[in-house]
């Protein structure tokens, strides 16, 4: 399954005049069953919401106020995403004859009160953004949008922005169809959705959530062409400079070429092109060679034999790629674990859409003739996979005949190109014998007319971020280490690696704790320092909920840090 999510927006997609109709509560019903989430994102109060809703309880997560505050009907709570607007602001709309309808975070008028708005903003020297929905005027804190809110509401549910599809109809939708992998206008929205959508139904209101909701529970949206080349991923430039380009699901990949042709660096580049889209892959890698993987957790080593449950561990989190080291496995138990792996893998597939890729190094030794038969069946299971060989010989045929995307490389690519059509009995159009320089290589998009070409691969500027031991348990000296001093700057402990800040972490007082929280310290180490995005991103949206205990953070960031740094490492012996 890949659409895993439906985010709806309410007034003018569910709702008409505020109404959503029976059989639109049904089939958003049929969606929950089918074992989909649900996000309700609206600029209304949640108040005004519950007035005229009575099926809140059908979402997993209701995001209101235009995207300030999360609420999570299962268990009635709800959590500002920004902070409230300032008492001389709200007085100063009242005194300039303004009535606002104030939320817990977020202001709401009307045309044409937004000039006035904006004057009353600039005198009082505040950071404040105007969001329109049709007539309404938002008021909200900086980069607080329903998109914003999306994804907070996808962060909790460990979801990624790849396995969604959102539904809208008026100008503040667009930062959520944005967040979207597939975004939906429904039949009365205004122009410039209906311009950005990647689908636009033929019916108004409901009726069009209803057509969509037929379409993803029939096909998971499959039908949806436009939509998949929005999210092509880049492979590089032919030699004229025109992007080279392949779909981001449900698509295969062979690398091919000798030893030393360079089908690591190839291979890398594609990589970081997953890691910079934000596509979450999964490498099996028999030689160790993936340790520097863009955004990645490595598990195993010629020491330890990497567990299925660890790396499904890893990939629960939707910011990680997991690289799997298999130099501990024996070369003659590693087609059984891979297919161990592989069923796992498309197990989470089904049931979250993601890992979105699975990338097969040195696959001559896993995926050879004389395969497994039984693997054979969930091989044909839909799924996007990269495959790296040094002669397609050495692969199955079913696997080989799964391909759409040929890539070869080395000094003689046209030969391996060969190769591999002569195993798969398929023509092989002919093409000028050009010299493949570094970097450089021939690609055979092999269901399409085209000739194969040869392309320029491209790498992205991706700080390499790796499950490293020196970050949990080395030295990283006395300038780079945490500190805790607290308010006063009475302490000045020093935490030299992320194992030793856990311990502190654990024993230190909630006012110490509490004072670098609330400064955003952990999260400001964690990025410039350890040089961990994600562990970053993901502790600063702990930092900035306000309602959470010391203890409750406490928890939550050490569980961050034990996810992406502390999985079982032996003893060396």
């Amino acid at each position: 399954m890949r659409y895993v999510c439906l985010a709806c927006d309410f007034d003018g997609t569910l709702a008409s005049d505020g109404v959503v109709p029976d059989d639109v509560v049904q089939a958003l019903t049929r969606v929950a069953a089918s074992g989909r989430s649900l996000i309700l994102v609206t600029g209304r109060r949640l108040e005004d919401l519950f007035s005229v809703f009575n099926h809140v309880d059908l979402f997993d997560y209701v995001v209101s106020e235009n995207g300030a505050l999360l609420y999570k009907p299962s268990t009635r709570v709800a959590r500002a995403l920004a902070e409230p607007p300032p008492r001389n602001f709200i007085d100063a709309l009242r005194e300039n004859a303004i009535t606002p309808e104030i939320g817990k975070v977020a202001i709401a008028t009307w045309h044409p009160n937004e000039s006035k708005v904006l004057e009353i903003v600039q005198e009082l020297g505040l950071d404040m953004h105007i969001s329109f929905n049709k007539g309404a005027v938002m008021i909200l804190p900086p980069g607080v949008n329903k998109g914003s809110g999306l994804e907070a509401a996808l962060f909790e549910m460990g979801l990624s922005t790849h396995n969604v599809v959102g539904i809208g109809d008026a100008e503040n939708d667009l930062s959520m169809l944005a967040v979207c992998e597939c975004s939906v206008a429904v039949g009365n929205a205004i122009p410039s959705i209906k311009d950005y959508a990647d689908i636009t139904v033929r019916q108004d209101h409901g009726k069009g959530v209803m057509e969509l909701i037929d379409r993803l529970l029939d096909n998971d949206l499959n039908d949806c062409a436009r939509q998949s080349k929005r999210h092509n991923i880049l492979l590089g430039h032919d030699a004229s400079g025109v992007r080279v380009c392949y779909p981001s699901h449900d698509f295969r990949i062979l690398i091919a070429g000798p030893s030393q042709s360079g089908k690591s660096t190839v291979t890398m580049s594609v990589l970081k092109q997953f890691a910079s889209a934000g596509y979450q892959y999964c490498v099996i890698d028999p030689e160790g060679e993936y340790d520097r993987a863009p955004r990645s957790v490595t598990i195993g080593n010629e020491h330890y034999v990497p567990e299925v449950d660890d790396v499904v561990r890893v990939l629960a989190n939707p910011c990680d790629n997991a690289v799997v080291n298999l130099l501990g496995v024996p070369l003659n138990e590693r087609a059984g674990f891979l297919a161990r792996m592989f069923a796992a893998v498309q197990n989470m597939r089904r049931v979250n859409g993601r890992p979105h890729w699975l990338v097969i190094d040195e696959a001559h030794h896993m995926l050879h003739p004389y395969w497994d038969q039984t693997f054979e069946p969930v091989w044909h299971e839909p799924g996007a996979i990269v495959t790296v060989t040094v002669d397609p010989c050495e692969i199955s045929k079913t696997v080989l005949a799964s391909m759409d995307l040929v890539i070869a490389i080395g000094r003689d690519p046209q030969r391996t190109l060969g190769t591999f059509a002569g195993v798969v009995e398929q023509h092989l159009p002919e093409t000028v014998i050009i010299p493949l320089g570094w970097g450089e290589a021939l690609a055979w998009f092999r269901h399409e007319s085209r000739l194969p070409c040869k392309v320029g691969m491209v790498s992205s500027p991706l700080k390499q971020q790796r499950h490293l031991r020196k970050y949990a348990e080395g030295n990283l000296g006395s300038q780079r280490s945490f500190y805790f001093t607290g308010p006063a700057g009475r302490l000045n402990i020093r935490c030299q690696n992320l194992i030793f800040f856990m311990q502190v972490a654990e024993g230190i007082d909630e006012e110490t704790w509490l004072y670098h929280l609330r400064r955003g310290d952990y999260s400001s180490w964690f990025r410039n320092v350890i040089a961990d995005e994600c562990l970053a991103a993901d502790t600063q949206r702990l930092e900035q909920n306000h309602e959470l205990s010391a203890n409750e953070s406490r928890s939550s960031i050490k569980s961050l840090i034990e996810r992406r740094y502390t999985l079982p490492v032996p003893l060396m012996v």
